[in-house]
């Protein structure tokens, strides 16, 4: 990441694809919380603007408008030489952020997806319904055809060099689809057998292949819930705070990083402002390593 680089925070904030939809006031509750407070003293970090799901539509049009839009945001934020900070709401707003990162480019980014789930249902396979378990897969051009090439035509994401880190919870469906495309899936099992700094080893070699332009998105629930409450699918026994602390402090060092998003904070469920505090620790590891 060049040296002096402006941060642009980009609010997210749609529950549309969660069955809990508290995470939808996750953006405007940070922007209002004491930690951003004290995060925005920075004269190189700013919060450009919070983008909602409009409310007369059905649910797959509401994500499709709120998406598109942040494309655009997105696209726009990288045009003009600033880095991109997009925080969510759902899981779905995923569509948007990647596309937006791939119209930039012009060519699909790789992509770190930290999370304790695969998201990559369709609707076919879905045993819910709920889009926020369908991004993964609609960035690879599988799904609904309203939330496909916002972007660019085709894939939004180049599957080799993409990777699900973390997972703990998923369905056989998904690990078929992420195998059939060719996405590496470094799960829970693994993770416990040969340690998180081997695994993060593996992954940004896949990532970061051929010296390309890469990605992070962070599902917090990828995080142990007893150190991240704020979540709406919480799962147990996840990752440490401060291993995915120093893992995106050391992410932000690497040539190519392109763009960062944390997704599903719910302030609805958030226990003493931890959760806040938290996503606010995450962003300064970025921050910090750029000043």
């Amino acid at each position: 990441m060049s040296e002096g680089r402006r941060f642009r925070v980009i609010g997210a904030a749609s529950g549309v694809g969660a069955q809990d939809q508290g995470c939808a006031a996750g953006p405007l509750a940070f922007h209002r919380s004491h930690a951003w407070q004290v995060m925005s003293g920075r004269a190189h970090v700013h919060w450009g603007e919070t983008l909602f799901a409009p409310q007369e539509a059905s649910p797959i049009q509401r994500i499709a408008s709120v998406c598109r839009r942040l494309a655009d945001v997105v696209a726009t934020t990288l045009d003009a030489g600033d880095f991109p900070l997009v925080l969510g709401g759902d899981h779905s707003v995923a569509i948007g952020t990647w596309s937006g990162v791939a119209r930039h480019l012009g060519t699909p980014p790789g992509l770190l997806w930290i999370d304790a789930h695969l998201d990559s249902h369709t609707p076919a396979s879905s045993y819910s319904g709920a889009v926020h378990g369908m991004p993964l897969a609609c960035l690879l051009g599988q799904g609904d055809k309203r939330l496909l090439h916002l972007g660019i035509p085709g894939r939004q994401i180049d599957p080799g060099r993409s990777v699900v880190f973390g997972a703990r919870s998923f369905e056989p469906e998904e690990c078929q689809l992420l195998q059939r495309l060719g996405v590496r899936v470094i799960a829970a099992g693994e993770l416990e057998r040969d340690g998180f700094s081997a695994c993060l080893d593996r992954a940004l070699a896949i990532v970061t292949t051929g010296g390309g332009p890469f990605g992070v998105t962070l599902d917090l629930d990828a995080i142990d819930p007893q150190l991240a409450p704020g979540v709406g699918s919480p799962e147990p026994d996840g990752l440490s705070a401060e291993d995915v602390r120093t893992a995106l402090r050391w992410i932000a060092g690497l040539p190519g990083f392109t763009a960062l998003e944390i997704v599903e904070y719910n302030p609805d469920r958030d226990r003493f402002a931890s959760t806040a505090n938290l996503l606010a620790a995450l962003l300064a590891s970025v921050i910090e390593v750029a000043r």
